[in-house]
């Protein structure tokens, strides 16, 4: 970069959330640490070796890989979407390690200005990765410099306004981004249109839970039993990082209740005192299917209305309560709706309603 704009920039960004630094000023983040560490203990895989489930992106992935080092080129850029806790922010860093190059860690309401932006594009390095998470969250001006960024590695850079204003193209290093959102549908057609590799997550199944968990636990050097093991695979929601929570609470409840160790009993009353029953669903589950299936008769009602009657954000039941309950079979989404199921009205222990029959028109 020029050093008549290196001041500018820096100006522009000094408000901001992240602020360029020199060489010599920056820390390596834990992402950024030595690759000689890749294969130390963690709850976090490093490498896809470690990386348990999700085995056709994995597979898609290490081809990805294997390829752009044959080639001597950075990856494409790749996008991750699916519901929170399966694994986007650790598929950004196994893809750093696996590539050994840094990775830059943001979030889309991080960056609120174009010159955010700019100021951490010019201060990659070739073949860096940036993750970009929650990026549909992108404010419309800064995607605007983020497209010449990723198409064609150029910054345009607006300096000075008015008549004086005239605008200058800087040449990036060829980077990555890696992006993960959790509303595909609210990205934007042209930046979607940009990322080279698109890769949806899904849930675990119970085998993959089953293998998370017991890792997690040797990690965490807990003595647990297999029934332990699988009382909370069962019971975290098809979702990694809902395992790793409750386990870590499981071995809390263990430590203090039953001298550290983790049987069936255990895990199971640990859950209970956490108001996770038998599916996976915690209070907030149940609220809102007792909403829909009480308050508002089985539905149909709006996902609003919902909302508003439990004092509750609609966007967290959309992505972190609906994702589990449609995959249960519990709920329906409708054009007029979410409506309750008879299997939700099973698992709550209420009679299921008769359907209604249609009126016939008068003659």
């Amino acid at each position: 970069m020029r050093a008549d704009l290196r001041p500018t920039l820096e100006a522009q960004t000094r408000s901001g959330i992240i602020v360029p630094v020199t060489a010599q000023e920056r820390r390596p983040t834990s992402a950024e640490r030595s690759i000689d560490d890749a294969d130390e203990p963690s709850l976090r895989p490093r490498r896809l070796s470690q990386m348990i489930g999700q085995d056709r992106v994995k597979e898609n992935l290490a081809i990805l890989i294997q390829a752009a080092k044959a080639r001597g080129e950075p990856l494409d850029h790749v996008l991750f979407y699916g519901p929170p806790g399966l694994g986007k922010t650790t598929l950004a860093h196994i893809l750093a390690n696996e590539m050994e190059v840094h990775l830059k860690v943001t979030s889309g309401p991080a960056v609120e200005r174009a010159g955010d932006l700019a100021a951490i594009l010019t201060n990659l390095q070739p073949g860096d990765i940036l993750f970009i998470d929650e990026i549909h969250r992108l404010g419309r001006a800064v995607e605007v410099v983020l497209y010449p960024a990723m198409e064609d590695f150029a910054l345009d850079i607006v300096i000075g306004k008015g008549p004086a204003a005239r605008s200058i193209r800087l040449t990036l290093p060829p980077f990555t981004i890696a992006g993960a959102t959790t509303r595909p549908a609210l990205l934007s057609a042209p930046l979607r249109a940009r990322f080279g590799v698109v890769h949806h997550l899904d849930f675990y199944d119970t085998e993959a839970m089953l293998a998370i968990v017991s890792r997690a636990a040797g990690v965490l050097q807990m003595d647990i039993l297999d029934d332990g093991v699988r009382e909370i695979a069962c019971r975290a929601r098809g979702t990694p990082r809902v395992a790793l929570r409750l386990l870590r609470r499981v071995r809390d409840f263990a430590e203090v209740r039953a001298e550290g160790r983790v049987t069936r009993e255990v895990a199971a009353n640990a859950l209970r005192l956490l108001d996770i029953d038998d599916l996976g669903l915690d209070d907030a589950d149940r609220r809102v299917l007792e909403t829909i299936a009480v308050k508002f008769a089985g539905g149909p009602v709006g996902l609003q209305t919902i909302a508003a009657s439990m004092s509750e954000e609609a966007d967290t039941i959309m992505d972190v309560v609906e994702p589990y309950l449609l995959q249960l079979g519990f709920i329906d989404r409708t054009p007029q709706g979410r409506v309750a199921t008879p299997r939700a009205y099973e698992h709550l222990g209420l009679p299921i309603p008769e359907t209604p029959q249609p009126r016939l028109p008068e003659l």
